[in-house]
Parts: structure tokens; sequence; C-alpha cells
């Protein structure tokens, strides 16, 4: 009798831990870098709404999500985030210096997910990125066919990376394809309102005909734009950002005469790379993807936002 008891509840205890196997949460660790800036802000509402929509759709996923400063504290977060046991990883890297962390994380098994700013080797599952020369490429194409291939541009750059880098020499590359278009002059801006906006004043003042600005991001952009109004000059009929913020899309769709394009740059990139993240330590694909596994490198498309298309892009409940 005792001997038939003691199986009885061996098996109720096997059942019982199968059970609680089963229900053992997927662990996802998301770290942003702080929301220092309109893009980083949209960016990490974009990572916040993707863990809301996840946990809706599966009770099953716990995440655990971490903003740092500066890349030491990334770094810590992330070794936190190892100890913590998570199964996957989602790292928007303050910089590439951060790689030794995420490495760490890799090495050990967990599914791990970068994006952006990347790392410096290939320590990821799955690496997903916006399309810098697409995005300046596009973007200065418009402008040109905008001036009728003939005009003055100053350009307002970001801080110089290699993803900054890549954009400017794409923007003079496709400038040089038309003898008529000339790049009067191009500065950093940090992608910072207040940078560009003195950088802009800098402009007005060495330069008396400017035809169009290309700042590429659309926090630079507004300071170019408060520049320019406070300037009281009347010469410049372009400005064009990037990266889709409410209120720039917004000036779009009203018909705004100096803003009537954009290109995306788009934060909702994060949201993505969480849905990488819950996808891949599952072991799943996209639906219709006949590879057993997701991509290694995933770049996304730059898209023209003009009048026509602009609804489409406008996220009134997003910070950016």
């Amino acid at each position: 009798m005792r001997k038939t008891l003691l199986a009885a509840v061996l098996v109720v205890v096997m059942l019982l831990g199968s059970v609680a196997f089963a229900d053992a949460a997927i662990k996802i660790g998301v770290t942003m870098p702080t929301a220092t800036h309109g893009f980083m802000g949209g960016a990490n509402w974009w990572a916040k709404k993707a863990i809301e929509d996840w946990q809706k759709k599966d009770p099953n996923l716990e995440f655990l999500f971490v903003t740092a400063d500066n890349v030491t504290k990334q770094a810590a977060d992330i070794e936190d985030l190892i100890v913590k046991g998570v199964d996957a990883l989602v790292v928007f890297p303050f910089d590439a210096s951060v790689t030794s962390a995420v490495e760490k994380a890799y090495e050990k098994g967990i599914y791990v997910v970068v994006l952006d700013r990347g790392v410096s080797k290939p320590v990821y599952d799955v690496y997903l990125s916006n399309d810098d020369e697409g995005y300046a490429r596009t973007g200065m194409e418009w402008i040109c066919k905008e001036l009728g291939y003939k005009g003055n541009i100053v350009l307002i750059e970001g801080i110089p990376t290699p993803i900054n880098t890549v954009r400017v020499e794409t923007m003079k590359q496709v400038a040089a394809k038309y003898p008529d278009i000339k790049i009067l002059d191009s500065q950093p801006g940090h992608w910072n309102q207040q940078k560009a906006l003195e950088v802009m004043e800098n402009y007005l003042q060495k330069y008396p005909k400017i035809d169009a600005v290309y700042t590429a991001d659309d926090d630079m952009l507004k300071g170019a734009l408060q520049a320019y109004k406070e300037s009281g000059r009347k010469d410049i009929s372009i400005f064009l950002g990037g990266a889709c913020a409410k209120d720039i899309v917004k000036r779009i769709m009203d018909g705004d005469p100096l803003v009537r394009a954009n290109v995306t740059y788009p934060p909702d990139v994060c949201a993505t790379a969480v849905s990488l993240g819950v996808l891949g330590v599952q072991g799943k694909t996209f639906e219709g993807f006949y590879q057993k596994k997701l991509p290694v490198r995933i770049v996304l498309a730059a898209e023209l936002v003009t009048k026509e298309n602009a609804a489409d892009y406008y996220h009134p409940d997003s910070v950016f």
C-alpha cells in the first residue's frame, strides 16, 4: 500500500513539474540607450509598445526592459540580464564598445538581436538595421528633383560615426551626378536641435543664396527651421529631415510649403527587433518564410514620405 501511494505521489509530482516547466516564462531582456533626444524617445516608445503587444498575445513571455545613459551602464545592464537568466537579449547599443558584454550573452547561448548602431563583431543571431545609404540617397534625389537639378544645398550632419559617414558620402555622390547642383557646406549638428540651430545661423550669415537644407534628421530639422524663421530670409524653398517625427509628418499632411517630404528611418525598428527576439528564441520564422531560421542580417527599406502617403506614417500617440 505504501509503495502504491509513493508511486502515485511521484507521478503527481512529475506531472506538476512538467506543467510548471511548460508554463515557465520565456525571459527576454531589452536594453536601450536613454531617451536623450527625439528619435531615441520614439525608439524607446516603440520598444515598449511591442512589449505590451506581445504580453497581450502571450502571457508566457516575460520582458525585462532597461535603459542606459552611457556604455558602461549598458554593459553592466547586460551582465545583470545574463545573471537573471534571460533567454533572449535585444540590444540597441549605446555604441560599439558594448560588444564584449553582448558577446558574453551570445557565447552563453542566449538568443541575441542587435540593431541600428551595431557591434564590432558578429556576436548575434540577428542584426537589424535601417538603410543608411538608401536613406540618404532617397532624400538627396528628391531634393535635386524638386530643385529642377539646379541649386545650392547645405548639409547638417549628425555625430561623426560610421552611420553618418555613409549618409554624407551618399549625399555627395548623388549631388555629383548633377553639374548644376552645388553642396555649399556640411557641418555636424550632432542630431541635436540646438546645435543644428547654431550651424544654420552660421550658414545664413555665410551664404547669401541657399536653395535647400538637408539635415537627414528631424530633430536637427527643427533647429534649422527655427534659425531660418528668425532670420527673416525668404530664399530657401526646401527643408528635408528624416525619421518621420510626428509633428514633421503633420506639417507634410497640412501642406507646409517648406517641409514637403521626409524619409523613413523608423524608430519602430525597435518594435521589430523585440518581435525578432520573441520569434527567434522560440525557433519561429516569418509567415511564408521557407527557411528554418530567421535571416542573420535584415535591412529595412528607406521610404519617401510625401503629402500623398504621409497619413500612413503619422502616429500621433508616439512620443516622437
